[in-house]
């Protein structure tokens, strides 16, 4: 056997470590589907779960076949688009270890994207129209606006505009988060409320979910899965992997703690859900900034992530605006939040990790804050106006909405002819 030189080690390391990242990102697919199960009601769960599991399978397919082409692809029209062989430029002509590497982890990240809207749209979308969304997100809407973003992890000749201008995020505030948060806004406005969840006066009905218990297990398995979301975007075995997971941490733990003092301050409760947002709002904040910030200014980046997811969903019931679990105030809210926060916080020392420019408050003046404001527009509107169109074709066709009566039995028995609970009720009633 011959011996294995350093430089081979080293690339082995990376192959491993990074599989082993997109594995834990894999597990966050079980974190979307418990949370949004638990935050919604029985008789949708089935619904919910399938959702979640197309998602990841069509949404995989559809990437590989076209989006990685589109996302990563050799740039074209100055950056804004991206074009290669069908299922990944380099992958069409050898057996690249680090390229096959390189798409797994990468398509984790699409598939991560494409769910977040589910919670959005939960308990009122036709599934079949649920099934139109997510393909067509998967290999279009996400890959286009990821080149802008992201388009040089495949080399300089994939280099997007934005990128070019110098913006920065490292694991996904904007390209993953607020484009899936911009959509689950769009899908949230074109479906309407649930039926009963604005009373006539205007005033919000709560409509509590089924299973707290499932929505705190969900949570969890999501801030797991971050460890791999965030550390693993190196894509490489590094010391600063241990950085960024620590500064992951403390901006979940401060998002956690910010919120659940905000809901009580606001609602005169402690309430669990509001603390699991703020968890994950802090997780979505950090994102991308994790890598050139601080210990200290990922709490504080935490900390107002926090207070704003709990505004956000006060705010959203307040001008009718359903959002079952609060996707659009965690992933588009704070995906905006955690790419400006990178212009703030990016601090002198870390300045050599992204493109050399530091933060406002480092002294280092608007200019990169001016691009990442930049940023977070182009994603806004790119990912809200396809969103919108998508849905409004769907509306148009009639097969956006489920009807009233299927609405009120629930999506499980009407539209899969299951019941995620019936083998329990069937014990029950012994």
């Amino acid at each position: 056997m011959e011996p294995i030189t350093a430089p081979e080690v080293q690339t082995n390391l990376n192959v491993v470590w990074t599989l082993i990242a997109a594995i834990l990102v894999f597990l966050m697919q079980a974190g979307f589907a418990l949370v949004e199960t638990g935050f919604t009601r029985a008789k949708n769960a089935a619904n919910i779960m399938m959702k979640n599991l197309m998602d990841f399978a069509a949404g995989s397919l559809a990437f590989y076949i076209l989006g990685a082409a589109l996302m990563f692809g050799a740039s074209k029209l100055g950056g804004w688009l991206g074009w290669g062989a069908l299922g990944m430029p380099s992958l069409a002509t050898g057996e690249g270890v680090w390229d096959w590497t390189f798409l797994f982890f990468q398509t984790m990240f699409c598939a991560t994207a494409a769910t977040i809207v589910s919670g959005a749209v939960a308990e009122r979308i036709e599934f079949k129209s649920y099934l139109i969304y997510s393909v067509l997100v998967s290999c279009l809407v996400y890959p286009v606006s990821g080149h802008w973003m992201w388009g040089s992890l495949a080399g300089d000749a994939s280099r997007g505009w934005l990128e070019a201008l110098g913006f920065h995020d490292f694991a996904g505030s904007a390209v993953v988060h607020s484009v899936g948060g911009w959509i689950a806004l769009a899908g949230a406005i074109a479906l309407g409320p649930r039926i009963g969840k604005y009373r006539h006066d205007g005033t919000a009905n709560p409509i509590p979910g089924h299973s707290l218990v499932l929505g705190t297990l969900g949570v969890f398995l999501l801030w797991v899965g971050w460890f791999g979301f965030n550390p693993g975007s190196y894509t490489a075995g590094v010391g600063s992997i241990g950085r960024v997971a620590m500064t992951t941490n403390l901006a979940a733990c401060a998002g956690t703690i910010s919120a659940l003092v905000t809901g009580w301050a606001v609602m005169g409760k402690p309430d669990l859900t509001m603390a699991l947002n703020g968890s994950l709002a802090g997780l979505v904040a950090i994102t991308a900034p994790c890598d050139l910030v601080t210990a200290n200014a990922a709490i504080v980046i935490g900390l107002v992530a926090g207070v704003l997811v709990v505004l956000s969903v006060l705010a959203l019931d307040k001008v009718h605006i359903d959002d079952p679990v609060g996707a659009v105030s965690v992933h588009c809210v704070n995906g905006v939040w955690g790419t400006l926060a990178v212009g703030l916080f990016a601090a002198p020392t870390a300045a050599n990790y992204g493109n050399g420019m530091v933060g406002l408050f480092y002294g280092g003046g608007f200019r990169f804050l001016a691009i990442q404001s930049l940023g977070a527009l182009a994603t806004a509107a790119w990912a809200f106006g396809t969103g919108s169109a998508i849905f409004f074709v769907l509306k148009r066709l009639g097969i956006l909405r489920v009807s009233p009566k299927t609405e009120l039995k629930g999506l499980d028995l009407t539209e899969h002819g299951q019941d995620a609970y019936a083998s329990f009720q069937f014990f029950s009633n012994m």
